[in-house]
């Protein structure tokens, strides 16, 4: 096993960030790892994957086109199609709803989640790297943390609109007393509900039932 966590890798490298890329493109050369390929946004990590077969993926959260969690996106979708591709992610902050994800891909191996000031700290870096390649899971304490405190409170999931619409919920409002609030309509209040009693995990029961324990649920919150 030692002899395994030792050999060299093929690394596929996604980060948007040209400096960091190349300081992440070194660090790894300079560990005896290769990197099969180093791109600055998601499709093209897909096609490197494709294309190179690496050993693992390393990868950004935000990258082109939006900024906003595409590179974890990605490494959700490779894991899907090759649940046992090492994949560890960087990120400059926790995306609790893909990270969630991502670590319940596959059977739960092979995959991590580093906070990117932890690339400074070289010996973190390139343990997490060989240890996520080995099949070992990497989690930063502060991403534990943040999926656990999405788990005691499942509001956390809603969106801005969603909380609007399940505060008239519990303040007793019809689907069309509030899309007459939120100058929406009916049909767009119906898919609001539907998103808010996913998101809360709440039994495909009667309606009516539905709606209470979501009311329940954010009372409580």
């Amino acid at each position: 096993m030692r002899a395994d966590r030792d050999r060299a890798l093929r690394v596929v490298l996604a980060e948007d960030s040209v400096l960091l890329r190349d300081g992440l493109i070194a660090l790894l050369e300079r560990c005896g790892h290769e990197v099969a390929a180093a791109v600055g946004d998601a499709p093209s990590l897909i096609t490197a994957v494709t294309d190179h077969a690496p050993d693992i993926v390393v990868t950004d959260v935000r990258m082109p086109p939006g900024f906003q969690d595409e590179g974890l996106q990605a490494a959700v979708r490779l894991r899907e199609h090759r649940p046992t591709l090492p994949v560890l992610v960087l990120s400059q902050y926790v995306q609790r709803t893909y990270a969630a994800d991502l670590l319940d891909s596959g059977d739960g191996t092979g995959v991590g989640y580093l906070l990117k000031d932890r690339v400074g700290q070289v010996g973190e870096f390139t343990e997490a790297l060989t240890e996520v390649a080995a099949g070992g899971t990497v989690v930063d304490p502060e991403v534990v943390r943040q999926l656990l405190r999405r788990r005691r409170d499942p509001l956390e999931r809603l969106t801005p609109r969603e909380h609007e619409v399940l505060a008239l919920i519990a303040q007793g409002s019809s689907n069309s007393a509030i899309a007459r609030a939120l100058f929406v309509s009916e049909a767009a209040i119906g898919k609001h509900i539907t998103s808010i009693l996913t998101k809360l995990d709440l039994p495909p029961t009667a309606e009516t039932h539905r709606r209470v324990l979501a009311v329940l649920a954010y009372l409580r919150s």
